[in-house]
């Protein structure tokens, strides 16, 4: 499973969506244990389908990503994109994109509750591991025009604005 988590980061996400696997102690998978070994412990599930439905997540996460140079761009272009980070209050208050609002309770009420649906908007966490998830999130409550920032804050230090400090969590 390890080298299957590498080549598809979002695979444990995709096996849970589709086959509630890996979603607790019980269904849970080891990193060494094999595909094939963790399909037939689920029900003896075809390898080859189940393959093929992380293939396809890869490529649905692939959709979801927005590059931090193409973001920079539209933003500088003027586009309304609205920016949500998805951090802790503290990593948030250390350091953030400008114009980012923090993800708290009552803004996700808000997001869901009255937020016009075709709103562009991009979730920035630290390292790009948690948007994917936080976007997948808002686009199964019907909001297509959610994106992660690939690679989260660390890649927009690197990519787009030095100024940002980047920072390690231990």
């Amino acid at each position: 499973m390890q080298e299957v988590l590498q080549i598809f980061p979002g695979a444990q996400r995709a096996l849970f969506r589709k086959y509630h696997i890996g979603g607790c102690s019980s269904c849970g998978f080891r990193p060494d244990e094999t595909l094939a070994g963790v399909c037939e412990r689920n029900g003896d599930l075809p390898v080859g389908e189940v393959l093929e439905k992380i293939q396809q997540s890869h490529d649905e996460d692939a959709r979801i990503l927005l590059e931090p140079a193409d973001l920079a761009k539209r933003l500088a272009k003027g586009e309304n994109i609205r920016l949500v980070d998805i951090r802790s209050r503290e990593e948030f208050e250390a350091v953030h994109i400008e114009d980012a609002v923090l993800l708290t309770q009552p803004l996700m009420q808000e997001i869901l509750g009255s937020w016009d649906n075709e709103q562009r908007f991009v979730m920035i966490d630290h390292q790009g591991q948690k948007g994917l998830d936080a976007a997948a999130y808002y686009l199964g409550h019907g909001m297509p025009n959610v994106h992660a920032l690939r690679g989260g804050i660390d890649a927009w230090s690197l990519e787009v604005d030095s100024s940002i400090r980047r920072y390690t969590l231990s």
